[in-house]
């Protein structure tokens, strides 16, 4: 999903919106059910891409699915069929995460590990994104086997590798040399 321009340019507002009435965080939250729904819901999407549909048919199925959504989001979805624009939705939301995160000093830390993070790793994780960042960090977990164990921590441009497939390739590469 590409961020297109027109997509930034909607979050800000909405952003801007949200943050002078006060509901910023009852938004973001919005945002974040909307773009994991869309993400995660091959039908939503297709049905929210589709060229066919009529916008208004777009409109009030977003407000049925979106019922319990803040009023500036419900503004939003009026925008985008005033607009025509129902295709970006994934686009501004994930943006206006990006945006409410960065203008509340919060960063985000992609944990990438082989089985889903429990407490302890987690503690780990943590004590290492301190030596990293001294922002307000929000822990995402991707799961991925191939890493077989461990974790791979990025924040921004930086990461850490702990994953037992890279001390497996460093251990190879050191046999290799020797």
């Amino acid at each position: 999903m590409a961020s297109t321009r027109a997509a930034i340019r909607y979050a800000k507002a909405i952003l801007d919106l949200a943050n002078s009435k006060g509901v910023a965080e009852v938004v973001n939250n919005d945002m974040k059910s909307i773009a994991t729904a869309i993400e995660t819901n091959t039908e939503l999407s297709s049905f929210i891409q589709s060229p066919t549909l009529k916008v208004e048919v777009k409109e009030s199925a977003l407000l049925e699915v979106f019922a319990n959504v803040n009023g500036v989001t419900k503004g939003l979805f009026h925008l985008l069929f005033e607009n025509k624009r129902f295709e970006i939705l994934e686009a501004i939301a994930s943006e206006y995460n990006k945006l409410f995160d960065e203008s509340n000093g919060i960063e985000v830390a992609k944990v990438t590990t082989a089985i889903p993070m429990d407490e302890a790793l987690e503690a780990k994780v943590l004590a290492k994104i301190t030596t990293l960042s001294d922002k307000k960090i929000t822990i995402e977990n991707i799961v991925d086997a191939s890493i077989i164990g461990g974790f791979i921590l990025r924040i921004g441009d930086q990461q850490y590798n702990a994953s037992v497939a890279n001390r497996l390739q460093v251990l190879k590469r050191e046999l290799a040399q020797n």
